[in-house]
């Protein structure tokens, strides 16, 4: 499964605002800066984290993004979903009821296998994803983590 880059640049800039101080904010500026990432892009990704309710914007000067709820209650999978929606990545399109090797019809009365394998698989996939908050990230990060990475996105560090 190949996801889009900016499903990376979600989930890092989600990480990244799960470390500021209760109630603080960055903008977009800020995180593209940040990462070097195109601000226009990043905006409208972030955008659909705050439709998904997993982030909140703010306007003004001391405006952006922050979580809309604590990191415990934000899991990976919401930030991916958001992001990239719920659909599987694999599409079956029964191709073994075509050509010369065609099936007859009563052997393909049951799911294919490949498909009920990939549909396994994917589900494994959310499910792992689902089972990991931003809070459990932030647990797994070197303890100087969020002070320099405060820092660093004021510019100061």
């Amino acid at each position: 499964m190949k996801l889009p880059v900016s499903t990376e640049w979600v989930l890092h800039c989600a990480t990244t605002l799960a470390q500021l101080d209760p109630g603080a904010a960055a903008s977009a500026a800020q995180l593209a800066q940040y990462y070097d990432l195109p601000a226009a892009y990043l905006t409208k990704q972030l955008k659909a984290l705050v439709r998904a309710g997993l982030l909140a914007a703010t306007t003004g000067p001391r405006g952006g993004f922050r979580l809309a709820r604590s990191a415990s209650e934000i899991t990976l999978l919401q930030i991916v979903e958001a992001v990239d929606g719920t659909s599987s990545p694999y599409e079956c399109r029964e191709i073994r009821q075509q050509g010369r090797g065609a099936l007859p019809p009563e052997e393909c009365r049951r799911t294919c296998i490949l498909a009920e394998k990939m549909a396994e698989a994917h589900e494994a996939w959310r499910g792992s994803l689902a089972g990991v908050t931003l809070a459990d990230v932030l647990a797994a990060l070197p303890p100087s983590a969020p002070s320099r990475t405060r820092l660093r996105l004021s510019g100061t560090g």
